[in-house]
């Protein structure tokens, strides 16, 4: 059925009462949508008999001109409901669809499909399809790379609290974690882009994969055969076709394309899971509008609805990455149409749940709020404690016992966790340092050796170097495409 569903001539309402797929009513932008409907895949189907019928032509088969812009005139005159009645009494969608272009095409009906297999446009339209999705993919994807990194750029120095194991750390910039983000964003983009760039036409195989229909067509001239096979690849835009076929492309391109939009689904996971954990620390927030309704119950709640939702899709993103592996490994012989099912379920899903996290992505990080007070304050609740080192490092020059320093420091940092462990209360180990004269040579140091900056070591050079070495040159080919803004769906 073509996206949305078909009413049967019932009215408007019919859209409420069956169900409909939420990525492509509610998340997935129309041009991703419409690249898998089925307006979109069969009037590919007739484009692709037309290439064929002109190939067959150019190289000398009894093919005529008026056939020929019979089929050209034709090609978006698709009567769906005659197509879906065929398929009906046929079973077989192909056979349905050939049946009613050539009943709008009286006079090139002989020679639609002429030598090919159902794969010829089935498999064919498919890899088109996947290309085109790509194309989609790559500059949406740039763009969140763009947004990110000029986030981190802004905030290359801004010191905040590391954490390994969700348990503070070292110090870090807010820039130099954001460039964590954009380092699994810029793998994900060249590997997106190898994948598509290494998509190869299925082209002109018959049957089997064996040409032999297309031999018999040309009197076993091999040679025409193999320029019928380059001239509907280049036609449809492909650098290269598949020598060795069978009745279909090898369903590990499949496991290729999904593996990749896998990965990329990892990757946002773990961004928005960043920021729905940095939500609740209060340092960072995704925009929220001014209208916007955090929870029916709290009215004070800012709920992270959009990295959920990211975090939501990324996950059954991550799941259908299982089905192209499945389907490959029982193709049995030459094919078994057990794939069939299920790839027009999970390769369109890949796409569409794709295409709705990185429009959201995007819309998230053009409006990434940061609240550095509330940063400070954090960094002052846990850099006394790391500071010790240095603090011992002073003593020791200004003349001290080093062992007799680190107990000293020992006694006063246990202090100081009591009150904020048992108590609540502040981190006032330096408030104890001061008010012990054993510290007075480095009393009046202290305020340099807690500067938050002298912690964060080459974070803010490493930002600078990793955006100006490995992002910008990577996004050079998206530039035109850079300035527009994302549109969030429901």
């Amino acid at each position: 059925m073509a996206a949305g569903g078909d009413c049967g001539g019932r009215e408007a309402a019919c859209e409420y009462d069956s169900y409909r797929s939420p990525l492509a009513s509610r998340y997935a932008s129309p041009e991703m949508c419409f690249l898998f409907s089925d307006k979109y895949k069969f009037r590919t189907w007739r484009q692709l008999w037309l290439w064929l019928a002109e190939a067959e032509q150019t190289l000398g088969l009894p093919v005529t001109e008026e056939q020929i812009q019979e089929m050209k005139s034709n090609l978006d005159n698709i009567d769906f409901k005659m197509a879906a009645e065929e398929e009906k009494q046929l079973r077989h969608d192909v056979m349905a669809h050939v049946h009613t272009f050539a009943h709008c095409c009286p006079k090139a009906a002989g020679i639609i499909h002429l030598g090919a297999t159902s794969c010829y446009v089935g498999d064919n339209t498919d890899l088109i399809i996947l290309r085109n999705a790509f194309d989609l993919l790559l500059p949406k994807l740039a763009r969140v790379i763009s947004r990110l990194a000029d986030f981190a750029k802004e905030r290359a120095d801004l010191p905040t609290l590391g954490f390994t194991h969700f348990q503070p750390a070292q110090l870090t910039t807010v820039g130099k974690r954001c460039c964590l983000w954009i380092q699994d964003l810029c793998m994900d983009l060249q590997n997106l882009k190898r994948v598509r760039d290494e998509l190869r036409f299925r082209g002109v195989k018959g049957t089997t994969g064996t040409q032999a229909s297309f031999l018999q067509l040309f009197e076993g001239d091999d040679q025409k055969v193999e320029q019928l096979d380059k001239m509907v690849t280049e036609k449809a835009g492909f650098k290269r076709a598949f020598i060795i076929t069978g009745q279909t492309y090898t369903r590990k391109v499949d496991i290729e394309v999904l593996s990749v939009l896998a990965s990329l689904g990892a990757s946002v996971h773990k961004i928005c899971t960043d920021i729905r954990l940095l939500a609740n620390l209060k340092e960072m927030e995704e925009p929220f509008e001014k209208q916007q309704i955090g929870s029916s119950a709290m009215p004070y709640k800012r709920n992270p609805m959009r990295s959920e939702r990211c975090c939501s899709l990324a996950r059954h993103l991550m799941t259908l990455a299982l089905d192209p592996l499945q389907t490959a490994s029982v193709q049995w012989f030459e094919r078994t149409l057990d794939d069939s099912a299920n790839r027009r379920i999970c390769l369109a899903e890949a796409f569409l749940t794709a295409d709705t996290v990185l429009n959201t992505l995007q819309n998230i990080s053009e409006g990434l709020v940061v609240y550095p007070k509330v940063i400070e304050r954090r960094i002052r609740q846990e850099l006394p404690f790391m500071a010790t080192e240095n603090i011992i490092m002073a003593m020791v020059k200004a003349g001290g016992n080093r062992q007799d320093c680190h107990e000293k420091i020992r006694v006063l940092s246990q202090q100081a966790a009591a009150v904020v462990k048992q108590e609540g209360g502040d981190n006032d180990l330096i408030e104890r340092i001061q008010a012990d004269a054993y510290f007075s040579p480095i009393h009046s140091q202290l305020d340099h050796l807690l500067d938050p900056s002298s912690f964060t070591g080459r974070a803010s050079q490493q930002v600078q170097r990793f955006l100006e070495e490995e992002v910008c040159p990577l996004l050079k080919p998206y530039e035109s495409v850079m300035k527009v803004k994302a549109e969030l769906c429901l």
